[in-house]
């Protein structure tokens, strides 16, 4: 049986990190975020933005193949993707947890992430894992020329007393 290890994101793992992101981006995001947004989210456009939050990442490994990640920026968990192939193994659910963890060890009491408003699948992951849906958010989604709105929900889960 393979586990899954959690270690922070290095440099060397921004191209599997960017495949891995654009790949699950657009499962998740394609005809629903507006062509603003979909025309810039291009494969290559994933590379740069990968770079940007190495240190704010951590990487989920099965064997020495990276197959997830998740990154936290303040009180937000930003980013949380896997690898379509490794999906249903309980890999999105340790690195929410980790980056549960992660926002409470900043101090943060409260967590927050948002989800584009039909993408159904990712809101009953993290209903089913404790979040709540905190109503309809409009997402500033970084793009090339400044921010891209994204109709999307906000989650939010309680940290205080967290202990994983």
């Amino acid at each position: 049986m393979t586990t899954t290890v959690l270690r922070p994101m290095t440099d060397e793992d921004v191209p599997i990190v960017s495949a891995i992101w654009a790949a699950a981006w657009r499962d998740g995001h394609a005809s629903h975020v507006g062509p603003a947004l979909e025309e810039i989210r291009t494969p290559e456009s994933f590379v740069p933005h990968a770079a940007r939050r190495v240190p704010l990442t951590v990487v989920a490994e099965r064997g020495k193949e990276v197959v997830g990640f998740a990154t936290v920026a303040g009180n937000e968990v930003e980013e949380l993707f896997v690898d379509g192939r490794a999906r249903g193994r309980g890999i999105a659910t340790a690195l929410l947890r980790d980056a549960e963890g992660r926002i409470a060890s900043g101090g943060w009491s409260d967590g927050w992430l948002a989800v584009v408003v039909v993408n159904a699948h990712a809101r009953r992951f993290y209903e089913r894992e404790g979040w709540l849906d905190g109503g309809p958010l409009l997402y500033a989604a970084e793009g090339s020329d400044g921010p891209v709105l994204a109709p999307s929900r906000r989650y939010e889960r309680r940290l205080r007393g967290w202990r994983g």
